[in-house]
């Protein structure tokens, strides 16, 4: 490599780093970003992207499933698991040639390697394990990610006990399957899988199903994926995992300890991910850690100057968005613009599981917990006449106000397409929205939109259509 002098280099080119990367080469420095994996990053090629495709497949499949219910017919329906891999992977490297084609638009150097810290200001790239170059910058953006959390007696074998990675790429569809951990991943994967006719168990240590989520949300979705076909244990754990030939058997304790068999063709670990702070260095620099993700403060900077962390690898909420967000916030800052700080709070969270589940802000008990006196207002699918029309007529919007100011502190939402639907609200709380502005705004009809204008409503006793 004949240039090894930059302003800025980045490494890892996951969402985080590549959109920092681009930002950082529209504000006119010389950058680099360093990846010796998958341009992308996991999202891309391993997380959020294919995991939608799959999960469109089976939203197909289960349509097709229901032809009768829309007046259609529908005869031999099946489907062919290796062509369902096949066109998310394809999905996945459509983006990943997207991805470079935007880097090399914007004069970002791309440095095929592992990048490893070698002092302020130096960076080692590696290839195979071997030292290939040093490459120089003022400024060092660490953009690592996450992988997943491997729990001891737990860990994945690749074989039969599944990390998302090979949840991805099944070789064959099992018969039965039990997945580890309800949140976004666990409960994706769990509801792929059973839509694809494998007898699924969901074992969940938290009391309930996706536990970040406000509880009546949760109940409700509960009840819909139970209906559908899936088996959920909360409060319970999985002691042990004895691998078979072709299957494995595992124990899973309730709260009361009190124990139970249960016999698998396979089984997915999706009990979180793990930031990827390991041999990059941060040791020899004295760069602060805790709880496996680097420390940083509201504008991406570590304890050590010049060096700076975005996305998984700098701590929770571990997503996509909040990466891009935060690579744009820290790398305005550098270029000395009136960069903000990112507001947790108002970062939203989807999983695309059916029916679907998205939300923003605080759920009910944590504002109360916060100090709030709160006002709720509910809106059920069931009400909504795009809703019938679509045979979507199972979910529910749920807004949650402060009582004195009018000020929305947060909207959870179960049914379809809510993924879409959340943004209407994440926007309403950026602009400060209270409920007044929320009730003079006019929703477009017929739309599943509607339904967020009638929660406003019922919150303050004036829901039309209820």
């Amino acid at each position: 490599m004949s240039d090894t002098n930059f302003d800025v280099v980045i490494i890892g080119a996951g969402p985080g780093g590549y959109v920092t990367a681009i930002r950082a080469a529209q504000l006119g420095f010389k950058t680099a970003i360093v990846e010796d994996k998958y341009l992308g990053g996991i999202c891309l090629n391993w997380g959020c992207i294919p995991t939608k495709a799959l999960l469109r497949s089976a939203e197909i499949y289960d349509f097709m499933k229901r032809a009768k219910e829309y007046g259609l017919n529908a005869e031999k329906i099946g489907f062919d698991g290796k062509a369902i891999v096949e066109r998310s992977r394809g999905v996945s490297a459509r983006l990943s040639g997207g991805v470079q084609h935007l880097l090399k638009k914007n004069k970002v150097t791309i440095i095929d390697g592992r990048g490893i810290l070698k002092g302020k200001g130096a960076v080692e790239v590696s290839k195979d394990g071997k030292p290939v170059s040093t490459i120089q910058a003022k400024h060092i953006i660490l953009a690592t990610g996450a992988r997943p959390r491997a729990l001891p007696g737990l860990e994945a074998d690749g074989k039969l006990i599944w990390s998302y990675f090979e949840a991805l790429v099944p070789d064959e569809m099992p018969k039965s399957m039990l997945v580890i951990g309800s949140g976004a991943i666990g409960i994706e994967f769990a509801s792929f899988y059973n839509s694809m006719g494998v007898d699924v168990t969901v074992v969940e240590v938290m009391k309930q199903i996706m536990p970040v989520e406000d509880e009546e949300i949760s109940k409700f979705a509960r009840k819909q994926l139970e209906k559908h076909g899936l088996k959920i244990m909360t409060e319970a754990k999985v002691a042990k995992l004895d691998k078979g030939a072709n299957n494995v058997t595992a124990t899973i304790e309730d709260k009361n300890g009190k124990s139970q068999q249960l016999v698998v063709d396979r089984v997915i670990s999706a009990v979180g991910v793990v930031g990827n702070i390991e041999n990059l260095g941060l040791e020899d620099l004295g760069i602060k850690t805790d709880r496996g993700c680097i420390v940083i403060d509201d504008f991406g900077r570590t304890n050590i100057s010049g060096i700076y962390a975005i996305g998984d690898v700098a701590g929770p909420p571990m997503l996509a968005h909040k990466a891009e967000h935060e690579g744009v916030i820290c790398i305005e800052k550098i270029a000395g613009k009136n960069a903000h700080p990112m507001d947790k709070n108002q970062i939203p969270g989807c999983t695309y599981c059916h029916p679907q589940v998205a939300s923003v802000g605080l759920t009910e008990a944590k504002a109360k917990a916060a100090g709030h006196e709160v006002k709720v207002g509910r809106f059920p699918f069931l009400a909504n006449g795009k809703a019938i029309a679509l045979g979507e007529d199972q979910g529910l919007i749920k807004t949650i106000f402060d009582k004195q100011t009018g000020q929305l502190l947060g909207a959870h939402m179960v049914g379809a397409e809510v993924t879409e639907l959340i943004q209407g609200f994440v926007i309403a709380m950026k602009l400060e929205t209270t409920e007044e502005e929320l009730m003079h705004t006019v929703f477009p009809h017929p739309t599943l939109s509607e339904m967020m204008h009638e929660s406003v409503l019922d919150a303050y006793g004036r829901v039309i259509h209820m």
